[in-house]
């Protein structure tokens, strides 16, 4: 459908999840009269995570759900226009630029920001997405302290992995890292930091081969991809640590972006290589990924979005 400049949003917000609602929250309360597109998983990853006890402001924590259910309300009550609706192609060429919504519907906006999000990669077993929050996590940091002095396992290889076993070594009894080579991927320091741990055992030569436990995770069965020989070991905890996919596909060859397909802002901004279009949270944020670190980017992306605005109407 064609749009006069009547039907151009100032503000457009690709996603919501932490990132998107924070930015709605800044550009509404400015008057910006937002637009929001909930995306293909309304709300973010934060949908699929039982309790969240680190984010301030809930002391005695919240099931991740509610917690996006609350700040979509805060973001409502200033007259943010939510939808729901995935963005399926963007011409960031044209000025307004033009966002087509479900392969079909033409939407255009002065000025646009990016919270994408990025999904965890799973290994793809039914068992791991049917314990998926019941002890199954693809995130230390949010999840580990649920584990305290007990048994964990750390699937993967590679930085982010030996960064979830070190922390989780922490808190945890004992850490068992499945390793499909002989050798770690990470860095050599990382490496060396989980080598050393005395919690920390490295199964090497190690697959996944299923999730054990009816309603809560009970064991890890694993075999060695030398031998054949599957073993089951006895945990609670089940960290996926292979890594991250930004949600950044719709923008390939339009914004710059990094080898993995995080979106590159300017140091200390949300600004992407596009005047006028703006990235926050995990979409541009492979380091932290963390729902407040997202929260502080969709305010950034807002003022940024503001300023921007402000100076189009004066030149």
């Amino acid at each position: 459908m064609e749009s006069n400049m009547e039907d151009v949003a100032n503000v457009l917000i690709i996603g919501s999840g932490p990132a998107g609602y924070t930015a709605a929250i800044y550009a509404a309360r400015a008057g910006m009269k937002p637009v929001l597109y909930q995306g293909a998983q309304p709300g973010g990853q934060l949908t699929i995570t039982n309790e969240v006890e680190n984010y301030p402001g809930y002391p005695e924590g919240v099931n991740g759900p509610q917690m996006m259910m609350d700040f979509q309300a805060q973001a409502e009550r200033f007259e943010t226009d939510t939808r729901y609706g995935v963005a399926t192609a963007v011409d960031l060429n044209k000025y307004p630029f033009e966002v087509t919504i479900d392969e079909e519907e033409l939407v255009k906006a002065k000025a646009i920001i990016i919270s994408t999000g990025a999904s965890a990669k799973w290994l793809g077993l039914p068992s791991e997405q049917r314990l998926n929050g019941k002890g199954v996590s693809a995130c230390a940091v949010c999840d580990g302290f649920f584990f305290k002095g007990q048994e964990v396992a750390v699937v993967g290889g590679g930085d982010t992995a030996a960064e979830e076993a070190s922390y989780l070594s922490k808190l945890c009894s004992k850490v068992h890292m499945i390793v499909r080579r002989d050798v770690l991927r990470a860095s050599k320091i990382m490496a060396k930091r989980v080598m050393t741990t005395p919690n920390i055992e490295i199964h090497w030569h190690t697959e996944t081969d299923e999730i054990l436990g009816e309603n809560e995770v009970e064991a890890v069965r694993v075999f060695n991809n030398q031998t054949g020989v599957k073993t089951d070991i006895p945990i609670q905890g089940f960290f996926v640590a292979i890594g991250h996919q930004p949600n950044t596909d719709l923008f390939k060859g339009m914004l710059d972006m990094d080898e993995s397909g995080y979106l590159i802002t300017q140091p200390g901004s949300s600004k992407t290589n596009i005047e006028g279009v703006f990235a926050s949270g995990d979409a541009q944020d492979k380091i932290y990924r963390q729902a407040i670190t997202a929260a502080g980017t969709g305010c950034m992306a807002a003022l940024d979005a503001e300023r921007f605005l402000a100076e189009k109407e004066m030149a």
